[in-house]
């Protein structure tokens, strides 16, 4: 039975994850990154540590499959964080600045003069996509502007870290595949939704040389072949490319209008199946290509982007020294039945969906002297569910049918307390896969579609296996009375940013 492997360049670490024919997981290494905070709200990566990491994550998973004796790679697939910029010189290979991470917020004044000037409405219609510091296209300006990066040198590349991976493991600057695809693409600011296609206008009110952008590839479909001296040793079609949101929507077999799924990692995000067509621009949430399959049908997706999540429980741990380990949080969380009227909002990048808030901060309110380190982080977890619910109301005031369930996986999402409490307060049942790994599940799926292990999304939808199913026992008045309670707090977060 052939293998699969998936590359999953994600924001606090990279994996190489394999699965078998039938999706089943035969293989796993991962490296941790290195995260680089020059200053407040400033977040950056090296991208020469995310292509070391990659290749010690394939080498490492290429001894274990040997040892097993698994079968012949039949293709790889790639996933990655999204919005994150990479700006290099493809003649000589090397990174042009430190990777600007789609957590940074630097450009957050910039983002404000363009709204003031009347552009949001025009980049909303045409990219789905709001004016944040969140999307790609004012870090690549200011990496233009002030980072010193020459838009007129020969052989520049600016895109996101999908194509800095994917170019590297094609060959590099001997003869690497400069390319991307759309769901990736349609997080930038400069790709029209609609036309499947950089926008000439889009990149010149950015700045942004169109010659230093990716070509757009299907996500399933054969970008190139992996360089065996650079890949370690794998010689193999890379065949699917997807940003990780969508990658995990495919992974959940989400190919249904209406269908949605939550990743709870670094931050969340909920996204909706809407199918063929591109909705209007909805309050609060943004559009964005689900995929484009060989044959090129694509599929588009309501997205809520919640920003802290994960994030939150990382400065629990680091911040503030409370606990020891993450893996200590759900059973601490667990250990009180709620949070004692304590709502923590992590606001510490500001907010995104459905607020789109820069500048509101962190707050933690309605402290008392009962209240202990349980609490805390009972309301760190219960914040990942406030905040999905807010995302999913403005999903259904959208769309105006109220989903059925919901698809969790993620980090954060191994937490039953978690997965309870968002039952009960989304009123539908929560359902957890057995495959952990959806993100990249999604990236093996893509690139074993397009090499033939597989004849069809039907097809795919077989192997998704339940490990658990959640099921409300909050009555729906109770759950309302504490979404509203949280939607003060965040009044208040909001309020001290202004």
């Amino acid at each position: 039975m052939p293998a699969l492997i998936a590359v999953d360049a994600g924001t606090t670490g990279v994996r190489a994850f394999a699965v078998d024919g039938e999706g089943r997981p035969c293989g796993f290494a991962y490296r941790e990154l290195t995260q680089h905070f020059p200053r407040p709200g400033w977040v950056e990566h090296d991208a020469d540590e995310i292509w070391a990491a990659v290749q010690a994550t394939l080498s490492e998973l290429a001894r274990r499959l040997a040892e097993e004796g698994a079968g012949p790679v039949a293709a790889v697939g790639l996933t990655n964080q999204r919005e994150t910029v990479v700006a290099w010189d493809r003649r000589t290979g090397r990174p042009l600045h430190r990777a600007l991470v789609w957590q940074d917020r630097r450009t957050a004044p910039r983002c404000e003069a363009l709204r003031e000037a009347g552009h949001e409405p025009a980049l909303r219609a045409a990219t789905g996509l709001v004016l944040d510091p969140y999307f790609s296209a004012t870090k690549m300006e200011w990496l233009l502007r002030s980072g010193g990066v020459d838009g007129s040198a020969p052989g520049l590349a600016l895109s996101t870290v999908d194509a800095w991976v994917a170019w590297n493991l094609t060959g590099g600057a001997d003869g690497g595949v400069f390319a991307t695809d759309p769901s990736n693409a349609s997080r930038t600011l400069l790709y029209d939704i609609r036309r499947l296609a950089w926008s000439d206008e889009l990149c010149g009110l950015f700045g942004v040389p169109a010659g230093a952008l990716p070509e757009v590839r299907p996500s399933s479909g054969r970008i190139g072949r992996c360089d065996p001296a650079r890949a370690a040793g794998l010689d193999a079609p890379l065949s699917g490319i997807a940003g990780d949101q969508q990658a995990a929507l495919f992974g959940h077999a989400c190919f249904a209008p209406g269908m949605t799924k939550n990743t709870y990692g670094t931050g969340s995000f909920v996204l909706m199946n809407v199918g063929p067509n591109v909705p209007p621009p909805a309050e609060g949430l943004l559009t964005t290509v689900a995929w484009t399959l060989a044959d090129g049908t694509t599929a588009y997706a309501l997205e809520g982007s919640v920003f802290v999540t994960g994030a939150a429980i990382q400065w629990l741990r680091d911040g503030l020294g409370l606990i020891g380990s993450a893996a200590e949080t759900g059973p601490l969380a667990a250990s009180v039945p709620d949070a004692e009227g304590v709502f923590l909002v992590p606001a510490f990048t500001g907010m995104g969906s459905p607020y789109w808030d820069p500048h509101a901060r962190g707050a933690l309110v309605g402290l008392t002297k009962t209240v202990g380190r349980a609490h805390l982080a009972r309301a760190a977890v219960e914040a990942m569910a406030h905040q999905t619910r807010d995302v999913v109301e403005a999903m259904q005031a959208v769309g105006g049918t109220p989903i059925s369930e919901l698809r969790a996986d993620g980090g954060a999402a191994v937490m039953d307390v978690l997965c309870q409490y968002q039952a009960d307060l989304l009123g539908v049942p929560v359902r957890r896969p057995r495959v952990a790994e959806t993100t990249a599940l999604g990236a093996t799926y893509l690139a074993g579609l397009a090499e033939g292990v597989w004849s069809s999304p039907a097809e795919l939808a077989g192997y998704w296996l339940l490990e658990a199913e959640f099921t409300p026992k909050m009555g729906a008045k109770d759950a309302e009375r504490r979404q509203s309670a949280w939607r003060r707090a965040v009044d208040r977060a909001r309020a001290f940013g202004s």
